[in-house]
């Protein structure tokens, strides 16, 4: 499709601040820019060059935003001066020109994040994801906080969104799944998620471990990965974590976190009621009194 789209960055309950986008060179970006924070824009290699009006590169040239970029970067930061002010800034990429229409608002993203488009050969197909790589994206997601405060680098490709202020419930009637955290590593077409399976029930929940599923949508997804014990005491809660990759059928599944997503398990429990076994003797019917 030629002709261009308007992309306006929805901001994530987490962090509306720190935005992720795929780039395509048939999509105008909107970002929105402050007066007195910086926004930073972060390509994944260097950029070839950068093209706009009204842009100033000391801050002291009449200008409606100021830009900073040093030759052979792979990012630039800009800041509005003016309210109000708005321009479009063009940025060539792998031989490709990309839009982005700055505006100041009260409300800017500090942190735009461009992943490189799939190439021809990657469209619609799952990228291969051995058992050892997604060990190591289930133990990347168990230490994100850690890592994102001490080595930030390591999880900079990692989206990331967490539910405490609108938890997504899967409720089973006595006992319920709770979506605590979600991660989505793109390159890998893999989600992983944290969640808190909690038995409301008077007996324990024994569940498959290895049989979550996520339900996105009208499609079912089972699950790559996953680390639980398959138990759950009674009027507690656990802590499970569970991956998808791609689709059923092989393809990538590109899910956005922005899903409302059910989580489902096959469960165990409770067994069925078994009658006991006993060595006594079977007492004959006796008839009423006065009947044969």
């Amino acid at each position: 499709m030629l002709g261009a789209v308007f992309a306006v960055l929805a901001a994530r309950a987490d962090s509306p601040a720190i935005q992720r986008v795929m780039l395509d060179d048939h999509t105008v970006v909107s970002v929105p820019v402050a007066l007195n924070r910086v926004t930073t824009i972060n390509f994944p290699s260097p950029i070839e060059a950068i093209d706009g009006a009204g842009f100033t590169v000391d801050g002291k040239t009449p200008g409606l935003f100021q830009l900073a970029h040093a030759k052979g970067s792979a990012f630039f930061s800009v800041r509005a001066l003016a309210p109000k002010a708005s321009a479009n800034l063009n940025v060539r990429w792998h031989d490709r020109t990309y839009v982005f229409e700055l505006a100041e608002s009260a409300t800017p993203v500090l942190s735009l994040n461009l992943e490189s488009p799939p190439s021809p050969a990657e469209v619609g197909r799952a990228p291969e994801v051995s058992p050892l790589k997604l060990l190591a994206l289930l133990d990347k997601a168990k230490a994100f906080p850690l890592l994102k405060s001490q080595q930030p680098e390591s999880v900079a490709d990692v989206g990331f969104t967490t539910y405490d202020g609108k938890p997504l419930v899967s409720d089973f009637n006595d006992y319920e799944i709770q979506i605590e955290q979600a991660f989505r590593f793109n390159a890998e077409d893999t989600l992983v998620f944290r969640v808190g399976i909690t038995n409301k029930s008077d007996t324990p929940l024994i569940y498959s471990p290895d049989s979550f599923a996520l339900r996105a949508g009208n499609r079912l997804y089972s699950q790559s990965i996953s680390d639980a014990d398959g138990t759950v005491p009674t009027h507690e809660k656990r802590t499970a974590f569970f991956a998808v990759t791609g689709t059923p059928d092989g393809g990538r599944n590109d899910l956005s976190l922005k899903n409302n997503f059910t989580v489902l398990v096959q469960r165990l429990s409770p067994p069925p009621v078994a009658i006991p076994a006993t060595n006594a003797p079977v007492q004959p019917v006796r008839s009423p009194r006065g009947k044969s």
